[in-house]
């Protein structure tokens, strides 16, 4: 029997960023108890307080930096994996700053590519948050990151993203896997029926919000 589900919402925060309803079909992925389907991949403040995306991945391409994990952390109304290096930012700097994302309150950190496994393991030893490493290629050291301890995999292979689900789950039925849901729900669903527990989702631009509020208000003159 489907059960009905209580709706609340306000006049003042009935504009927000929704994900494709598609993404429910996820299995979600379980960190301490909170079970994730949808990510939002954002550094911007306000959408991040105005989305229904059950978390944040807050990964962007400048030198991480404490200050800005510690704002989107404070400012966030649900759990934020913050990315914490991998490239030129690696090694002790790259552990120092998961380090300080654990103690600040991130549920998990998220390297770049070029992270060497052995810093993988390193971050193991010391944090206690998931760790996960984004692949963008059928070539990347899957097994290499698996023996090092990697959580999850966050995977952003555009066209080739199911397949590269896939390559993982024949390696391990297990772990962990985020993909990039592309544009369209095909493309969700196509990561999902690959193996994908939880998909990324990346909202239009503050911009291109206000452009449709502006058109909006264009039409009422």
């Amino acid at each position: 029997m489907e059960r009905n589900i209580p709706v609340f919402g306000s006049r003042l925060r009935n504009n927000i960023v929704t994900v494709p309803e598609v993404i429910s079909q996820c299995s979600g992925i379980r960190v301490f108890g909170q079970s994730i389907k949808s990510f939002l991949f954002s550094t911007d403040v306000a959408i991040i307080r105005n989305t229904n995306a059950n978390a944040i991945i807050a990964v962007y391409p400048f030198t991480p930096q404490p200050v800005i994990s510690n704002a989107l952390i404070l400012a966030a109304d649900k759990p934020i994996f913050c990315g914490v290096g991998g490239g030129l930012t690696t090694g002790v700097r790259s552990l120092e700053l998961a380090i300080h994302a654990e103690f600040q309150g991130a549920l998990g950190v998220v390297l770049n590519k070029p992270t060497p496994n052995s810093l993988i393991t390193m971050l193991k030893e010391k944090i206690d948050i998931p760790v996960t490493i984004t692949v963008v290629s059928e070539n990347d050291d899957f097994k290499g990151r698996l023996a090092a301890g990697v959580d999850i995999f966050n995977v952003s292979g555009a066209g080739k993203t199911a397949e590269i689900i896939k390559r993982i789950r024949d390696l391990d039925a297990d772990v962990g896997i985020i993909a990039t849901g592309g544009k369209t729900e095909e493309t969700i669903v196509r990561a999902i029926d690959a193996g994908a527990n939880a998909i990324s989702y990346t909202p239009p631009s503050t911009g291109e919000l206000f452009k449709e509020i502006m058109d909006k208000y264009r039409a009422e003159e």
